[in-house]
């Protein structure tokens, strides 16, 4: 599959946008890698924890195993917690923007400066869910005006697998939200 077949969806992420400076390159894979600061990679390795017990987890609904399922549960939201705090502590507020649309190859985000086609950026992106963070690189493929701020698009150009498959998960729990809340619309 290209990148160019992921889709995107219209929500709001918080994420960081740092520009490179002319000393700056966009690092190799192997340099990428190492480069991921470890907030990023924990978060990485708890989500595809996540993701691996939760048919399990879910299987274990059963009468007999409500309370053990129970402590599951609430373990986990702690561990989340947890770690949604020590990732708050890796967004700068002077970098801080929020995206339109996000999806496994792209993001849209709105700036009050205009960004440069074929910029390269150091991105944060912080989701809630599932909670995590990914730590990648782009390039600006659009910069348009719009109300006297200015749209940027960014395609990525540095990403660990397992965080273009976060993403897709996300995206389409942010597509199943918004259609739950126009099926609860359509019946008021």
């Amino acid at each position: 599959m290209s990148q160019d077949e992921y889709f995107s969806v219209h929500a709001h992420l918080k994420i960081n946008v740092e520009v490179l400076g002319d000393d700056e390159h966009v690092p190799s894979e192997a340099e990428f890698g190492r480069e991921i600061p470890v907030a990023f990679r924990i978060a990485s390795e708890c989500g595809d924890l996540d993701s691996g017990v939760e048919k399990e987890i879910q299987a274990l609904h059963h009468d007999d195993s409500q309370a053990l399922t129970k402590f599951l549960l609430a373990q986990n939201q702690k561990i989340n917690l947890l770690l949604g705090f020590m990732l708050s502590q890796q967004d700068n507020p002077k970098l801080r923007y929020q995206t339109e649309t996000f999806g496994a190859s792209s993001l849209t985000f709105i700036a009050r400066k205009a960004f440069e086609k074929g910029q390269h950026v150091r991105l944060k992106l912080f989701l809630e869910n599932p909670p995590s963070a990914i730590y990648c690189y782009g390039s600006v493929y659009g910069c348009k005006e719009k109300n006297g701020k200015f749209a940027v698009g960014v395609k990525y150009i540095r990403l660990q697998e397992e965080d273009k498959d976060v993403l897709i998960r996300a995206a389409l729990h942010q597509q199943q939200k918004l259609l739950r809340q126009r099926a609860l619309e359509r019946n008021s």
